[in-house]
């Protein structure tokens, strides 16, 4: 197992909180990471059959074989065992007793805040952020390399093929995800669908364009689109519009989390044909931020990302608020600096209340430098940028 920077904030939550939730995306390591740092529990997971019928049919008895407490694994497919922890949990009084984890935050989310507000700590545990792959030597050798392969643990404890395991993933996630979120009737339309919001990434969200292009309603599109959200595949980044005068965008920003997935729902099938792809930016730029919330959700954080954009087209990629004020980020995938980066991000410095930190631009290249009033970094050196 490569070690995990949310371990310290599950030890911590540990100490505070009765329930751990850990959710994100299936196949994250949420599991590996549970059974890791609570190696004390004894493991059960709701997907076998026996121990589902068992919590559906008496989750009383079923709770109670837990003397020591639990690690409760894809726990929202048994709501009702939920409530039955409430009391059993206020009963015990004692710090980290069960642990629940699961791949779809709706479902579990919903159950949390109806049974056990103010009993749960959460940590949100997406695939692995660049700090863990240099901490074990795996990080890929060339950026190229890291936009095809993503960050999924499979594609770095295996001997995997990044178009082998992407294809198996998209295909178990459809067939089981969806149809228990909802009713699809042509899973094949759906992937379109999935298909299409990868060559949204990093763009204005629009449903009406994006069901029009797939060929279904904007509510069609509103709907699909949140169990992309629910599953932790997509995630939608909104606009900051805060002691800003000028007319400014209020639409969101689409990005998915995993930018290996992204690159082979595009078609992407090798490194090298990334340096003159028409979609190296918005991957690249997908990968920075995915980083960016990575950072956060491993700390226990919300994300709290921004992006600015006015009407004339003026845009910062990211922003966020620090104990020191706001700091923008600027991204370019290009490898040598350009003296036209920071135009944007100066613009928007010039009449922002907000705007007291250096910029930072993250680029394609290598090596971390400061240029015309802007921090600059490259893409190795994302570590601790948000956090």
């Amino acid at each position: 197992m490569i070690p995990r920077t949310a371990t310290l904030t599950l030890q911590r939550l540990a100490r505070g909180f009765p329930i751990i939730a850990v959710t994100g995306p299936r196949q994250s390591g949420k599991t590996t990471l549970a059974k890791a740092v609570f190696a004390d529990k004894t493991y059960v997971s709701l997907e076998n059959p026996d121990e589902y019928e068992f919590a559906e049919r008496d989750p009383r008895a079923f709770l109670h074989r837990f003397g020591s407490g639990a690690i409760l694994d894809e726990v929202q497919r048994c709501p009702q065992l939920l409530s039955w922890l409430q009391g059993l949990v206020d009963e015990r009084g004692r710090m980290g007793d069960f642990i629940l984890t699961g791949s779809s935050q709706f479902d579990l989310l919903s159950g949390i805040t109806q049974s056990l507000a103010g009993r749960v700590g959460r940590v949100e545990l997406l695939p692995l952020c660049a700090s863990e792959l240099v901490a074990v030597g795996q990080l890929p050798d060339t950026l190229e390399d890291m936009l095809l392969r993503g960050t999924y643990p499979a594609l770095y404890d295996r001997e995997l093929l990044p178009g082998d395991w992407f294809a198996n993933y998209v295909a178990t996630y459809l067939e089981r995800d969806v149809r228990q979120l909802i009713a699809v009737r042509d899973l094949s339309l759906f992937q379109r669908f999935v298909r299409m919001c990868a060559a949204r990434s990093g763009q204005l969200l629009n449903l009406a364009a994006l069901g029009a292009d797939c060929g279904i309603s904007a509510v069609t599109a509103r709907e699909w689109l949140s169990v992309l959200e629910a599953s932790y595949l997509v995630v939608r980044l909104p606009p900051y519009h805060r002691n800003f005068g000028k007319r400014l965008v209020k639409s969101s920003k689409l990005y998915f989390l995993d930018v290996g997935l992204m690159a082979w729902l595009l078609g992407i099938r090798d490194a090298a044909s990334i340096q003159t792809h028409a979609a190296r930016g918005a991957l690249f730029e997908t990968y920075v931020v995915s980083e960016c919330i990575k950072q956060r959700f491993n700390a226990g954080q919300s994300a709290d990302l921004y992006f600015w954009r006015d009407s004339a087209g003026h845009e910062v990629d990211l922003l966020f608020e620090t104990p020191q004020g706001m700091q923008a980020v600027e991204i370019k995938s290009g490898s040598t600096f350009a003296p036209d980066w920071p135009d944007a991000i100066l613009k928007w410095q010039k009449f922002s209340a907000d705007a007291s930190l250096p910029p930072v631009i993250v680029y394609g290249g290598e090596g971390g430098y400061e240029r015309q009033g802007c921090r600059v970094m490259g893409w190795r050196e994302l570590q601790g940028l948000v956090v």
